[in-house]
């Protein structure tokens, strides 16, 4: 029997029994992690309201174990809130849906309970702080991080060399199945034709760019959009059931 201690962000909760939730949290050391959390469905409950999807908590397990992952899910004996994001974002539907999205893509990027994944964790850290201050439009704030899960995730698109020949870009095809832009040499079936506009947001959008992003027309965000979902639909083998609610 073993307590360990752990900060991480509610990816989502499940109901068990009549009073009880199964929490699912990225933490910083352990990777997803599965928990019991008893009794936090009561209206008395202690720490029940810290325990809530988009929150930022410092976890105490108590694992019936030598590893907090094993056969059986460990027990969440304690939480403190380090940061409530979800205050910040629940109350608006643009930002609830954008955030819905980043909760599932982290829980999908990190199939394996037990494994560390520090970058993903400082990702949607991140990403959510950004989200619940509003500092730029949600659906921006979304394709961000997408693409940059992507990345720490070995699936880093290119938006100017050629994916395949590494031509100089800017190159004008764009395939989802060639990693990104690619040149006429290199053209593949079901390659398309994005606007130039479009593949610079997404650039903007992966490195951080936001006078770029922020400065971009609703119509080549939207098609910025399709190009990320496009793609990170064809990494993840289906896509995010939250990205259908998402405003664009």
């Amino acid at each position: 029997m073993t307590l360990f201690r752990d900060d991480g962000v509610v990816l989502r909760t499940q109901k068990l029994g009549e009073a009880d939730r199964i929490i699912t949290l990225l933490t910083r050391g352990h990777g997803r992690v599965r928990a019991v959390a008893r009794g936090v469905r009561r209206t008395k409950s202690k720490f029940g309201a810290r325990l809530e999807p988009f929150s930022h908590v410092d976890v105490q397990f108590f694992a019936r174990g030598s590893e907090l992952v094993g056969r059986g899910l460990p027990l969440c004996t304690q939480s403190e809130t380090i940061a409530a994001y979800g205050s910040g974002i629940v109350t608006d539907y643009a930002r609830y849906t954008a955030g819905t999205a980043m909760l599932e893509t982290a829980e999908r990027f990190t199939d394996h309970e037990g494994e560390p994944a520090v970058q993903q964790y400082l990702l949607l850290i991140g990403g959510l702080r950004t989200l619940s201050r509003g500092e730029h439009a949600p659906h921006l704030i979304l394709d961000a991080f997408l693409l940059r899960s992507l990345a720490v995730n070995g699936y880093a698109p290119s938006f100017d060399d050629c994916a395949r020949c590494g031509m100089p870009g800017p190159n004008r095809f764009f395939s989802v199945a060639a990693g990104g832009v690619i040149c006429g040499d290199c053209r593949v079936p079901g390659s398309v034709v994005p606007s130039a506009e479009a593949v610079g947001l997404l650039s903007a959008l992966l490195t951080g760019d936001w006078a770029t992003a922020d400065a971009c027309e609703p119509r080549h965000v939207r098609e910025g959009s399709g190009l990320v979902s496009a793609y990170l639909h064809w990494h993840l083998e289906r896509g995010l059931r939250s990205l259908r609610y998402v405003e664009k």
